[in-house]
């Protein structure tokens, strides 16, 4: 028997089918492909059965429901879309939202926010720097870095940045162009004070006798190899 890829597909969107049907009936709910495969499937089929157009539209959104999906499935499936067999000819069925989300689901990628602005390290005292990239591309700083072992491009007061980090939010950073003089804000680096990797200027505590001058002659020492 020889199948044209048309059919190949259909054989394959049936077997995900019946996948996604022999979890439903076990209680395990779908996944976002298993959803997919199970609704399309349906569809196809109520089309060959020559279910009316519109009748069709509806009873797609009557198929699954938010409790019988994996959290987060219904707002990654906001429109469904299928070519559908249909006695006069094919025709693409479009469905939006076919599993309506429960109330008070979170949807992934979503920012939850509280009702009133946070505060970046409140009643922290802030180090203003001004930095200059002397190199010639980007230099990115991520908020975790500890800023006296950035890119060695970057000039600014390295003494005055030891055991500091750049005041933005987790995992944000601050980008520095070539030439072009940028002010940025730094914070105390809290808990332990323990900088680890960077440039490897430290890898200990901050605050042990004799590492700073110790990390500024190997900086140093590193600038005039070069």
């Amino acid at each position: 028997m020889n199948l044209t890829p048309t059919e190949m597909e259909r054989l394959t969107i049936f077997t995900a089918a019946e996948l996604a049907r022999r979890n439903l009936r076990e209680g395990v709910p779908l996944s976002h492909p298993e959803a997919v495969a199970y609704l399309t499937d349906e569809i196809m089929l109520a089309a060959r059965k020559d279910m009316p157009f519109d009748e069709l539209v509806d009873h797609a959104h009557h198929l699954l429901t938010a409790e019988q999906v994996m959290g987060g499935v219904p707002e990654m499936l906001r429109m469904l879309l299928v070519d559908a067999p249909f006695a006069e000819g094919t025709k693409l069925v479009s469905v939006v939202d076919p599993i309506a989300p429960m109330a008070g689901d979170i949807r992934p990628g979503e920012i939850a926010v509280g009702d009133e602005p946070v505060q970046l390290f409140p009643s922290v005292e802030r180090l203003t720097l001004k930095v200059v990239n002397q190199g010639d591309r980007d230099v990115q700083v991520r908020s975790q870095t500890h800023f006296f072992e950035a890119n060695p491009a970057l000039e600014f007061d390295r003494r005055a940045a030891w055991g500091h980090k750049l005041a933005v939010a987790a995992g944000a950073g601050v980008r520095f162009e070539p030439g072009i003089p940028v002010t940025v804000e730094l914070v105390p680096m809290a808990g332990d004070r323990i900088a680890r990797g960077f440039a490897g200027l430290v890898n200990g505590p901050l605050d042990d006798r004799g590492v700073q001058e110790a990390a500024v002659t190997a900086l140093t020492e590193q600038e005039v190899s070069k």
